[in-house]
């Protein structure tokens, strides 16, 4: 989320600010200089690009605030939520939101304020091993790491391909990460920083792993990651440029219906835009996708000797012992053991999540329209200043 957002920073420090690049401006003939200068015209105020530039930094600030706050309030229900899809025996589903909260209260009471923090750091970890593994594939393998709606066929399968081979690369460290989250403070020690990439490491060669494990071969899974994580990306992707077609739409006929000419964007209709079209994927690619998520993460915590917080009531811890056979004896087992809301436990804590993305979205969009109006009225006030002492005409 906030594509445009962290765009925008690299464009700042070429001079260029959202839409309008600085270094673009006409230049005017040499005939046009040597005519007589018309006083009719608004000499142009100083004050009015700053004041542009102090409100397009701060708009900036709320973009890459609003993302970082996201991922920050949310990750409680993220643990919580992989928690409940990989405790195949719990009584309760946790569908709903309302059924988490006694739970949550409990695990807050009994283990501390952080217990619903762990493997945070492992998650950024993981994100920065995606990145770097995308950009050296794609450096050897020259396919794309960006397209757009005017790329060739050709480039969005080479895209494809580049993110299928990352995703494949960077799959021992999701598992490793999982269980970096997942696994109850009280029956187990707390992980150092580049624990997930060690254990990621030791995961590909089973390495330190008992010849009884039930412990599912990292090539297994590499295929069913690339299903879900490809899944994901293409859903999310699909989502986001179709809310975004259709608001950039509905702003340009909001402009031709009020007659506005050349107008530049508000701050409001630079950044949010962005903001929701990201919102809106990840809600739709992570429902569409959660009961492959479900059977994925069961495979990859299955013979880790994982110990998790009981999540029926919050007390207790609870080991997860599983013998599946592979992917598809998953989705089976769970089908015939669990019924079809078995590959939905945890929902709830999911709603909860977007839940909280909504509210901030709420905020960001009120900052937002607050900043645009700001920036309205003081343009509105710069103007009449200047109209109030433009000299009089020559005689």
């Amino acid at each position: 989320m906030g594509t445009r957002v962290m765009n925008d920073f690299s464009n700042l420090s070429d001079g260029r600010i959202g839409q309008y690049d600085v270094q673009s401006e006409t230049v005017r003939p040499t005939s046009e200089l040597m005519m007589e200068p018309d006083l009719n015209q608004e000499p142009d105020d100083p004050s009015k690009g700053q004041a542009e530039q102090v409100i397009k930094f701060t708009g900036l600030g709320i973009g890459l605030g609003s993302v970082i706050a996201e991922h920050l309030l949310s990750h409680p229900c993220t643990v919580l939520r992989r928690q409940c899809q990989i405790h195949h025996t719990g009584l309760w589903y946790h569908l709903t939101p309302i059924s988490v909260l006694q739970t949550v209260v409990n695990l807050q009471r009994t283990q501390g304020g952080m217990v619903l923090w762990k493997g945070l750091g492992s998650i950024y970890m993981v994100k920065g091993v995606q990145m770097a593994s995308e950009s050296i594939l794609s450096e050897v393998t020259s396919f794309p790491k960006e397209v757009s709606r005017h790329s060739t066929l050709k480039k969005y399968g080479g895209h494809l391909i580049l993110k299928s081979l990352s995703f494949a690369v960077t799959t021992p460290f999701y598992a490793a990460s999982l269980v970096e989250t997942v696994q109850s403070d009280i029956a187990s020690e707390r992980p150092g920083i580049l624990d997930v990439l060690f254990e990621g490491v030791a995961r590909i060669g089973g390495w330190g792993q008992p010849q009884t494990s039930r412990l599912v071969p990292i090539w297994t899974l590499a295929l069913p990651t690339i299903m879900f994580q490809l899944s994901h990306y293409v859903i999310s992707s699909i989502a986001q440029f179709t809310v975004l077609s259709a608001v950039h739409l509905e702003q340009e006929q909001m402009r031709d219906q009020r007659s506005v000419i050349k107008k530049d964007p508000s701050v409001y209709e630079t950044y949010f835009p962005d903001l929701l079209a990201s919102f809106t994927g990840g809600v739709m690619a992570d429902v569409i996708t959660y009961p492959l998520q479900t059977v994925l993460y069961r495979l990859y915590v299955q013979g880790t000797r994982t110990i998790i917080d009981n999540t029926d009531s919050g007390l207790g811890v609870i080991p997860i012992n599983t013998r599946y056979e592979g992917i598809f004896d998953c989705f089976k087992s769970i089908f015939e053991e669990e019924g079809l809301q078995g590959f939905y436990r945890g929902f709830g804590a999911l709603v909860a999540q977007y839940a909280i993305h909504a509210l901030i979205l709420r905020l960001a969009q009120f900052m937002f329209e607050y900043l645009s109006q700001e920036l309205h009225q003081r343009q509105a006030a710069s103007a009449k200043k200047r109209k109030s002492h433009r000299p009089s005409k020559l005689l």
